[in-house]
């Protein structure tokens, strides 16, 4: 289905962060668009104001009449729905076009300039941060991003002028074999998903085959130390990146008073005293990509440098909630081991000589069995460590697979205790803290701005 054919759009899983800016890009479109969540949130109660009719009930009745005509219905579901579900078993039966939502990605692909980034860590922050750099730029674009951006409340950008779409290309599923992209970063491929991919391998030849989707006259800008091969068509320039070394890199960094200044380092031209306006030391790396992204596209250096300035960061996404002398409250999406480790070093080069004490809620009872002791490693770097149970999101049990793993593997002298999710808000009321981050990518997050005002309170 071409996308001048679409009348109406159905969402199954209506409520996840990706699949909430394409109900808005159609929105914008002036289509009808409608769709099914398990659970109301905030994100579908903005939805609902924005125009978008959702129902959370698995119910072919509850199904909107303007949405139930084949020839003029697209259906868009996510990955985590199951086949057997009643509203995708009538639209498969009654011959609907049904596409994953990385497949329309992939087709705003192929009708604009995709600006696309991939990686197991990483790529929420980068596209983010290019998305806002080229939307401040008179380039501006269009951006379906993986968290909310601080800069405009919302995971999406619409310019109905500018050829340009920035993506986060999504591994999971190998859901970013859709898209075609103009250029690409890749920030990182540490393995992750292992139950859909099996084996480290089968991981790194995913994106492998990623690399080769890069349209002729395009460019993939890459991490330098990536453990992977790339095979890029006839006509794609390939650039590497670091901090510290490669085409783009930073030189003459300075973290001090809270701030951290740079100048990046490029092939095109240099751009000096470059300023993070959300000063984390791992956005460094993510700046220089996101710099270079942007740069080969036409971005000038007071774009560059005005658009790193005014960067205010991604909802959970080394997310300061309190931030004083007396205490520091963050919440971090933080959720592989690798993801964990920066985070954790950030945190650590931040407050040198402070008492940093995580809250960590594990993501999936596969990921824990897989990297249990990779977590415990880098759960190591900080001073206290409280482990809740796993989030399932989409598993089942797995028998001996529970937080005590991680728990066992910690090093000797760190501080360490487990505790139930529903008990996170008595804990905080009964404790002092010096430097808390809450980490993880399940629900622990809705605990936040709980957290937040007991420790204000105090």
């Amino acid at each position: 289905m071409e996308i001048k054919d679409i009348k109406a759009v159905y969402l199954v899983g209506a409520g996840g962060i990706g699949m909430s800016a394409i109900a808005r890009y159609f929105l914008s479109k002036k289509l009808v668009v409608a769709g099914y969540d398990k659970t109301p949130s905030n994100l579908t109660h903005e939805l609902e104001k924005e125009g978008m009719l959702i129902h959370y009930e698995e119910n072919v009745d509850l199904i909107p009449e303007a949405c139930k005509d084949a020839k003029n219905t697209l259906v868009v579901y996510t990955p985590a729905i199951p086949a057997e579900h009643k509203e995708l078993v009538y639209f498969r039966e009654n011959g609907f076009t049904i596409e994953k939502r990385a497949q329309v990605l992939g087709t705003l692909t192929r009708t604009h300039k995709g600006l696309c980034v991939a990686g197991t860590h990483g790529k929420t922050s980068t596209s983010t941060m290019c998305a806002h750099i080229m939307h401040q730029s008179h380039l501006d674009c269009n951006a379906f991003l993986g968290g909310i951006s601080k800069n405009y409340g919302t995971n999406y950008i619409l310019s109905d002028k500018s050829d340009f779409v920035v993506i986060e290309a999504d591994e999971f599923d190998r859901s970013f074999h859709w898209l075609r992209p103009w250029m690409s970063v890749i920030t990182s491929t540490d393995p992750d998903h292992l139950d859909i991919y099996g084996t480290k391998e089968a991981y790194l030849e995913s994106f492998r085959h990623y690399t080769e989707l890069i349209q002729p006259g395009g460019a993939l800008i890459i991490h330098k130390d990536l453990e992977m091969k790339q095979h890029v068509q006839d006509g794609v320039k390939i650039y590497e990146y670091s901090q510290d070394e490669g085409d783009f890199h930073a030189e003459n960094i300075k973290i001090e008073n809270g701030g951290i200044t740079f100048d990046f380092i490029s092939p095109i031209e240099n751009v000096t005293g470059i300023e993070l306006g959300q000063p984390v030391p791992i956005n460094i790396t993510n700046g220089v990509a996101a710099m270079a992204m942007a740069q080969l596209n036409g971005c000038t250096a007071d774009e560059l440098r005005n658009g790193m300035k005014t960067y205010g960061g991604v909802d959970r996404r080394f997310d300061f909630k309190i931030k004083n002398d007396k205490l520091v409250f963050l919440s971090d999406y933080a959720h592989h081991p690798k993801e964990i480790y920066q985070s954790a070093k950030s945190i650590r080069e931040l407050y040198k000589n402070r008492k940093i004490t995580a809250i960590f809620q594990p993501h999936l009872y596969t990921r824990t069995r897989d990297f249990y002791k990779d977590f415990a490693n880098s759960l190591s770097l900080l001073d206290e460590v409280i482990l809740c149970d796993i989030y399932p999101a989409r598993e089942q049990p797995i028998p001996g697979v529970t937080s005590k793993l991680i728990y066992d593997n910690l090093k000797p002298g760190v501080e360490k205790s487990m505790i139930h999710k529903e008990d996170v808000l008595g804990l905080v009321k009964r404790r002092d803290f010096d430097v808390l981050v809450v980490l993880g990518a399940g629900d622990l997050d809705n605990y936040v701005p709980e957290i937040t005002k007991i420790l204000e309170s105090k």
